[in-house]
This record gives C-alpha cells, structure tokens and sequence, in this order.
C-alpha cells in the first residue's frame, strides 16, 4: 500500500470553465509531497536542502466540484542526488492525473549532494 494524503479541493481552485484549473493539480501534489516527507521521510519540507528540479503532469479528467483528491505518493529508487516521486491523484473514485517529480538533494551551501542515508532508508521502507 502506498503513503495515500486527503487534500481538500476548495471552491477557488476552479476555474472560469468550473473545473479546477490545471496548475492546482501541482499544488494537490505538493502538499501530498509535504505529508510524505514529514510522515515517511520523517522529514520536513520546509528543509532547505530538498529541492523540486523537474515536475511532470499527465491530465485524464477534470475535476469538478468540491471535496476531497487522494493523492497517492510513492518515492521511486534513489540515484546519486536525486529521486523520483511518483503521483496518482483520485477524485470520486477517479483516477484524474498522474504525475512525477523529481527531488534533488541540496547541501548546506546549496549545491547538489548525495541522497542521504535517512532517505535512502526511509523509501527503501515505505509503505
């Protein structure tokens, strides 16, 4: 079972076409990023030696209305400085997008270093 984060879809995520708009999807994964390094990763996101270096959407159905998106988050195998985390976002049942990103590890003077062992660990040991 992968780490699953409810976020809640507010009516000012839609847009003029009453559906919500496209960018707001990132924001559903982001917060659902934030849980998992605070849950799983038992990290905070606010650490600023985690950056977002490359974000990909893949758009399936529009989500109308108000509630609540599922956010599946799943951490792919770490390389040298970087790891993937991998999205399924849900609504009613739903599948309604899929996404990655891709988290580089920064050091204290803000230059790409090695993925630390805790992370290593932490996915390796993900629900």
């Amino acid at each position: 079972m992968s780490f699953v984060a409810e976020v809640e879809v507010r009516f000012h995520d839609h847009d003029s076409f009453g559906h919500v708009n496209n960018a707001v999807y990132a924001t559903y994964c982001e917060q659902a990023r934030v849980r998992f390094f605070e849950e799983v990763m038992d990290t905070p996101l606010s650490d600023p030696h985690i950056v977002v270096a490359h974000l990909e959407l893949d758009y399936r159905a529009p989500i109308e209305g108000v509630g609540t998106v599922e956010v599946e988050v799943e951490a792919g195998d770490p390389g040298g400085k970087s790891f993937p985390i991998y999205y399924t976002l849900s609504y009613e049942g739903e599948v309604v997008a899929t996404g990655e990103t891709v988290q580089v590890a920064m050091d204290g003077e803000g230059r790409p270093t090695r993925v630390p062992d805790q992370w290593r660990e932490a996915i390796a040991n993900q629900p």
